[in-house]
């Protein structure tokens, strides 16, 4: 990985999951490390964030390295400056950059014109980091991916492009539900299908929650209106009213499966009040995992890692 761009989770095969999943186990139990020392991460956002601003600065911090953050008003990117330009500039500074956009396209710009790496810290199309340490969390809790059954309801967003696309290449069976017109687009879910049937899992698409969540390992949801939807949010939440999460559908999983959120989480729409605080409920692990899978991409990307290798391996 040492050197390129992530953008979508399609930049990576399974085993490169499987590395980054061990390396952040590894880095999870060692804490503090200084593989990073003297590299600067330029954090650079056009939406607001908790965890993925939180967890970049940290990771660089703990690796030893240093960040640069970079607010939408001092960028204006694309307004007050162009793309092209802010990535050449930023080039001469910084050994990577972690974008938080509104528009994929805005990303592929910025890594078209960067000499250094470019990391997807969120777009419309794609959110690979959340996705990778979600792959962390159900490792940790289950200890395999490899045949588990992945159920994700709801809007077919950027979250669940890059679940689709984690889970179809480490031999995850993953299964979506959502209502017509809003399932994952035809290209991600050939593609996801295709790497299915090299890893040994299984795609599904349904509009029925229960069908995708009847035996499954672990449950997924996401909002039913992302940042720079929110003129659609009344109508989203008439259209997706019969895809909550709820304590009913959740008994349909299996008796150990777990439930996941990427959050931020509005508890009485898409997931029902107290499910977030039940003993299945493993969504601030996976905010916590946030950070160690940042850490395991960082040193990947930027040429670090440099420590014993144990865990999924």
């Amino acid at each position: 990985m040492k050197g390129k761009d992530l953008l979508s989770v399609a930049d990576l095969g399974g085993e490169d999951i499987r590395l980054l999943i061990s390396d952040a186990i590894d880095m999870k139990a060692q804490g503090w490390l200084s593989i990073l020392s003297g590299k600067t991460l330029a954090i650079m956002f056009e939406k607001p964030s908790l965890r993925t601003r939180v967890s970049f600065e940290l990771a660089m911090r703990q690796l030893g390295g240093e960040t640069v953050y970079l607010s939408p008003a001092e960028v204006g990117l694309g307004e007050r400056e162009s793309v092209p330009d802010v990535a050449r500039v930023l080039s001469r500074y910084v050994d990577a950059i972690a974008a938080r956009t509104f528009s994929h396209q805005t990303l592929e710009v910025l890594a078209g014109y960067s000499s250094v790496p470019v990391i997807n810290a969120l777009s419309d199309w794609e959110h690979p980091c959340q996705a990778l340490a979600d792959l962390l969390t159900i490792y940790e809790k289950k200890g395999e991916l490899q045949g588990l059954t992945l159920a994700f309801v709801g809007d077919g967003n950027n979250v669940a492009r890059s679940l689709m696309l984690a889970a179809s290449l480490t031999g995850m069976n993953f299964r979506i539900a959502t209502p017509s017109g809003y399932a994952i687009e035809d290209d991600i879910f050939n593609l996801a299908q295709n790497n299915a049937l090299s890893a040994g899992g299984e795609i599904f698409y349904t509009d029925d929650p229960r069908q995708a969540v009847t035996g499954a390992d672990v449950v997924y949801t996401d909002v039913w209106a992302s940042m720079g939807q929110e003129a659609e949010a009344e109508a989203r939440r008439q259209i997706f009213a019969g895809y909550q999460v709820d304590g009913e559908l959740l008994s349909l999983a299996r008796e150990d499966a777990i439930f996941m959120h990427p959050l931020p989480a509005h508890r009485g729409e898409e997931v029902a009040e107290g499910i977030l605080d039940t003993p299945q409920s493993v969504v601030f692990d996976q905010a916590e995992n946030r950070l160690h899978m940042q850490k395991a991409l960082l040193a990947g990307i930027l040429g670090g890692l440099e420590i014993p290798l144990a865990g999924y391996r």
